[in-house]
């Protein structure tokens, strides 16, 4: 299935995507207003979904919101493509030698065709395309070879970074935090409609130049091995939001960073696309 949540008429809902069309789910007994309550309790509700056909509606007549809204964690890895980390390389950064997470603070999450904000405090505003890995139950120390049995489904992560406040902040959390630096989507899609999430093709454009283009095989470190990494340490829960790395080619190693009115493209294979205009913070 591919979950949304959509704005019809004023009143967002759940729903699935169905050709051209959005099915509001929200009659099906269970089903509230969160997609990280329903994650919890999909294999339980799945059948019943699965049925629902009506009430429906065009796609062109509703608004897409971000899948998941409410995530206790939004966590992303860092220089996790074999390429990307070349490129920071002959940048002078320093390959971590483990996996290298931050936070990005759930407060930045941002629907998959609404505005990115780029803020009067930066002038380093980075595009980073990111296969999102959604969580689906409860779980701690997990193996690798096991944890494809933990994840709900993907969605697609722009990543976007303000690269000065990277530096300012050697967690990456501020800089990675802006309100509206995390859309997503433009719908969950899960597991089961995804043969090989390893081996995904992937590109972002910016007003249809194309500036990241790889597939999911060059990470570093699978999705399976960064949940078994995360699991040591913390539990996941149904709704968290693991951005995977982006490949190479960000603005940053040649200072080609975003501006107001770019429009910012990505497409993941199987997992749709979205798409994102810069604005101004509108202070003056």
């Amino acid at each position: 299935m591919k979950l949304v949540r959509f704005t019809e008429s004023g009143t967002t809902r759940i729903g699935k995507v169905v050709g051209d069309r959005v099915v509001d789910l929200s009659g099906v007994a269970g089903v509230g207003h969160s997609m990280r309550q329903l994650l919890g309790d999909l294999p339980q509700l799945r059948s019943d979904l699965e049925g629902v056909a009506e009430p429906a509606f065009p796609m062109d007549k509703v608004r897409l919101e971000a899948p998941v809204n409410d995530p206790q964690k939004f966590l992303g890895i860092g220089m996790n493509y074999a390429k990307h980390a070349e490129e920071a390389r002959q940048a002078g950064i320093k390959i971590p030698e483990s996996q290298l997470w931050f936070n990005k603070q759930v407060s930045c999450l941002n629907g998959p065709f609404d505005p990115v904000v780029k803020p009067q405090e930066s002038d380093m505003l980075d595009y980073e395309i990111e296969l999102g890995v959604v969580i689906g139950r409860r779980c701690r120390h997990v193996k690798a070879d096991g944890a494809r049995a933990v994840i709900a489904g993907y969605l697609i992560v722009n990543d976007v970074s303000t690269r000065d406040w990277l530096h300012k902040s050697p967690t990456f959390t501020l800089g990675k935090s802006f309100d509206t630096h995390g859309p997503i989507g433009p719908w969950l899609t899960t597991d089961d409609e995804i043969a090989d999430p390893l081996n995904l093709d992937m590109k972002l454009t910016v007003n249809g130049e194309v500036r990241q283009h790889s597939r999911t095989n060059d990470m570093i470190y699978d999705i399976y091995q960064q949940i078994e990494y995360l699991s040591t340490v913390m539990t996941l829960e149904p709704g968290d939001i693991l951005a995977t790395g982006t490949p190479s080619g960000i603005g940053a190693p040649t200072g080609n960073f975003l501006e107001e009115g770019d429009v910012v493209r990505l497409d993941i294979e199987s997992l749709g696309y979205i798409e994102n205009r810069v604005v101004g913070d509108g202070r003056g």
